[in-house]
């Protein structure tokens, strides 16, 4: 790839903005171009890489992302659903590939990002690494060919500041799991149960959430009959394995026509 193509990053001073930065200022496949903050956030004005500790990058926090947005091919956004949605219609309207890895986007808000779409390329993906895309097609798979008989559960764990909770990657993981049983997930999903709760229901997808510490992610997809048990599983250990998942997304969308995608047809699973 001769041209490198600019990316901004919004929630640039959050684990992840600092991370994605980190991981495109290293690439040689792309460069940054801009760095977005809320307004009246103290990195605001303030030359990024200083801001971060370390050396000037030559690119100052803004609080403007339309002016940011004016100079890049591509955003990277791990921010929060109400921001990502406006970030979609700013990216369709200078024609950004918009890379979303926010988590806690509702259904209804999710739709609100197809008009963005249509003009524009999405990818999102509630993970975006190789090793949870793969997970997410094992688990499709593994679904597909075992009957009810079968109990689905969903275990993931996190850091203590983590928000939302099933996680987004966990929620992936379920869709996967329900497309594989050729169901609807919202009609199967058990995502909390607390004092009397009765058996459980045969068919249903169970979700489980623990916070604690600095976790960075696992997940344990469990399907459990009896006698037996499968467990798939996948730990991460350092966030460079998203930043790098969504550097990929954003170059892949390069030239491609608008849509939405995901990180199966990033990698071609």
């Amino acid at each position: 790839m001769t041209h490198k193509p600019g990316i901004v990053v919004t929630g640039a001073s959050g684990r992840m903005g600092q991370m994605l930065i980190r991981t495109i200022t290293e690439s040689d496949r792309a460069h940054l171009v801009g760095a977005v903050e809320r307004k009246g956030h103290a990195w605001v004005g303030q030359d990024v890489g200083k801001a971060m500790g370390g050396a000037d990058l030559d690119v100052v926090v803004t609080d403007d992302p339309l002016e940011a947005f004016a100079r890049a091919q591509a955003v990277i956004d791990f921010t929060a659903p109400a921001a990502t949605l406006e970030f979609s219609t700013l990216a369709a309207q200078a024609r950004l590939v918009h890379v979303i890895g926010t988590t806690g986007l509702s259904e209804e808000q999710i739709e609100q990002l197809q008009p963005a779409a249509r003009h524009a390329v999405i990818v999102r993906a509630g993970n975006m690494s190789l090793g949870v895309n793969l997970l997410t097609r094992l688990t499709e798979k593994v679904a597909a060919a075992l009957d009810t008989d079968f109990d689905i559960e969903i275990v993931e764990s996190h850091h203590h500041h983590k928000v939302d909770a099933p996680s987004g990657t966990a929620l992936m993981l379920g869709e996967a799991a329900a497309r594989g049983r050729g169901v609807s997930l919202s009609d199967v999903a058990d995502r909390g149960r607390d004092g009397m709760t009765g058996a459980r229901k045969k068919g249903d997808i169970g979700f489980a959430a623990i916070r604690g510490g600095d976790i960075v992610g696992e997940h344990d997809v469990l399907f459990a009959a009896p006698g037996e048990r499968i467990v798939l599983r996948h730990i991460a250990t350092d966030r460079a394995v998203f930043a790098r998942g969504a550097l990929t997304a954003a170059l892949w969308g390069q030239g491609k026509a608008p849509g939405a995608y995901n990180m199966v047809d990033v990698l071609g699973l």
